[in-house]
């Protein structure tokens, strides 16, 4: 296989208005599935931290409540 490199340069790209609505649409539509896996993710991270460590930093609030 040759190993040549091709520059290319994108300078416009002709797509009609709705088809880019359309497009933008779907994609908003792809993010809401994303943003919920991402939520589940970082709420069962933030649970197996809590677990782990928790107790670690529960001494904070204990102080206050004595005083």
């Amino acid at each position: 296989m040759a190993d040549s490199a091709h520059e290319v340069v994108v300078t416009d790209i002709k797509i009609p208005f709705w088809s880019m609505v359309v497009l933008m649409v779907k994609w908003a539509l792809a993010a809401i599935p994303a943003v919920v896996i991402l939520i589940v993710i970082a709420g069962a991270t933030s649970a197996v931290m809590g677990a782990l460590f928790g107790g670690a930093f529960n001494w904070q609030w204990g102080m206050g409540r004595m005083m």
